[in-house]
């Protein structure tokens, strides 16, 4: 009795493979691998946040450490001198970002998703319009007087956030994965019991394509955070400038006066000894630019996984 339930097979896992598993050595030179990529990833930034808390005299005489001899927040009391502008310009980038971010998904899905659907009778001219977008532009010229003179949108946040809402890229991407990834049949079948276009499109296509709507999301939210130009262009009010370009505008003026041989002399006939910290302070303004959302990421990447893994089940 005890042989035969000895002898009794043992239950297979399902989807398990043994050739699909790789050897100890072979998960270990691939963990190798990682961790030696992330730390060529994470050293820079380690190094840049050194150094932004590093003196300006002792960068120039020792170079870049990344544990300095000497400890200074020059470099940031230099930057946070007006910190309510700074404050501001943090609020107007976060707003400009997720609005920004939020519609962005939203309208790429709903470009893509007519231009996806084979009944569609016009889906090729309006996806040639998108991929023409892509190789040829109507230049700054026109651009600025559409929005300026146009749709009066000059010094408002909606100037930094239309320019990018709809990226071609992101289109022609995502209309890909309508056509590959979203069944038709499910569409046909939601028509059937009586589902208009919109319910279909927002209870149907959108939880089915979240794998491409968290990546878009992703980089729009990169994109929107560090740009800087269309503040350049279309912002003249201090009040509504990104963060990016305030610490550009901050640099350029650091420059200025560092090369004004004039101003340098006035100060120095005032009595100041000045030592603008350039150098650190180039490593402070990348640290001001990056730190927010670098540091917001950890906490949003459980969702964009969670996207990814639920999108894909679904699909």
């Amino acid at each position: 009795m005890e042989a035969a339930v000895n002898a009794k097979p043992k239950a297979k896992l399902s989807g398990a493979n043994p050739k699909n598993i790789l050897p100890a050595w072979a998960q270990w030179s691939v963990n190798i691998v990682f961790i030696l990529y992330s730390l060529l990833c994470i050293i820079p930034i380690v190094l840049l946040v050194m150094v932004s808390f590093s003196s300006e005299d002792v960068v120039m005489r020792e170079g870049y450490k990344f544990i300095p001899s000497v400890f200074d927040t020059g470099a940031y009391d230099f930057l946070f001198e007006d910190f309510r502008q700074v404050a501001r310009s943090y609020g107007i980038t976060v707003s400009v970002t997720v609005i920004g971010t939020v519609l962005s998904m939203v309208m790429v899905a709903m470009y893509a998703y007519p231009i996806s659907r084979r009944d569609f009778p016009h889906a090729r001219f309006f996806t040639f319009i998108v991929f023409f977008t892509m190789l040829f532009g109507g230049g700054l010229v026109p651009w600025y007087l559409v929005y300026v003179q146009l749709l009066h949108l000059k010094d408002t946040l909606w100037v930094l956030i239309m320019p990018l809402l709809i990226p071609a890229f992101w289109v022609l991407v995502t209309r890909t994965f309508f056509a590959t990834s979203v069944p038709s049949a499910v569409l046909e079948s939601a028509r059937i019991d009586g589902a208009g276009e919109v319910r279909i499109f927002f209870q149907i296509v959108m939880p089915l394509s979240l794998p491409v709507l968290a990546t878009v999301a992703l980089f729009q939210t990169i994109t929107y955070w560090n740009d800087w130009f269309l503040s350049l262009v279309y912002i003249t009010k201090n009040e509504n400038v990104s963060i990016q370009y305030l610490m550009y505008k901050t640099m350029q003026n650091v420059q200025y006066l560092a090369q004004n041989s004039q101003a340098m002399q006035a100060l120095q006939q005032a009595g100041a000894y000045v030592r603008f910290p350039a150098e650190t302070m180039r490593m402070a303004m990348a640290v001001v630019g990056i730190g927010p959302i670098v540091l917001a990421y950890p906490f949003f990447q459980k969702y964009f996984i969670k996207g990814l893994t639920v999108g894909a089940v679904k699909g």
